[in-house]
């Protein structure tokens, strides 16, 4: 299977999860605006695979919300709106918080070595540079604290967001800022204090909210 320069490395996952993954950095990084029509049969040439791998990847990003269903056009990269935008940072105050709280109980010594090392990777890719790198490491941050949380049905109501909200991560320019930012983030999780995390954490979703441009280039936002 191809991939675009930048892409995650392959890895040893269904098949389906690495073409949503490359779908995905695609529309992340901008290699296919909102509006863009995706067509199954196309993306399985490129990828050189059968069309049912495609259509599951497919169904996983509309599930996500980076891309619509069109009944007559196939599926299209979706845009966030005004609300969309207002209701997933309403959704990160109450699970990202609750997150970081329950991670701050229960990481071990490992956990906190996981995290810090994200940091690191986004802090050195920040320093080369290498945006697109910053990008996913702190992205993975987020997801690794709410896998350190240890709560499924925390996990299973933020699984859906998830692509929408490391959409609104790539929306930091200041990335210096939010290295630091993050490093906080894990070091008060690290305390093993759930109330320090709890505030750290609400401190940095509304931080990135105020700052959160609420009309981005090219994108018509109702």
């Amino acid at each position: 299977m191809t991939s675009p320069s930048g892409d995650h490395p392959q890895r040893a996952v269904p098949l389906r999860v690495r073409i949503r993954d490359t779908v995905r950095s695609r529309i992340f990084e901008g290699y296919y605006p909102v509006g863009t029509r995706l067509v199954e049969r196309d993306l399985a040439a490129e990828f050189g695979v059968s069309r049912l791998p495609v259509r599951e990847a497919v169904r996983m990003l509309i599930q996500e919300g980076l891309l619509a269903e069109r009944s007559t056009r196939g599926a299209i990269v979706a845009e966030l709106t005004d609300r969309d935008v207002e209701d997933l940072f309403e959704m990160r105050f109450a699970l990202e918080v609750l997150a970081t709280r329950l991670a701050a109980r229960r990481a071990g010594p490992a956990d906190i070595a996981a995290l810090r090392a994200l940091v690191d990777t986004a802090a050195a890719a920040v320093e080369r540079g290498d945006a697109q790198a910053a990008h996913r490491a702190n992205s993975d941050l987020h997801d690794e604290i709410t896998r350190i949380a240890g709560n499924r049905f925390l996990r299973a109501a933020l699984e859906p967001l998830q692509g929408r909200m490391h959409w609104l991560f790539r929306h930091v320019t200041d990335m210096t800022e939010l290295v630091d930012e993050h490093r906080a983030l894990v070091e008060a999780i690290a305390s093993g204090d759930p109330e320090l995390a709890d505030a750290q954490s609400l401190h940095h979703v509304g931080k990135y909210r105020d700052q959160y441009p609420h009309t981005a280039p090219g994108e018509d936002r109702r």
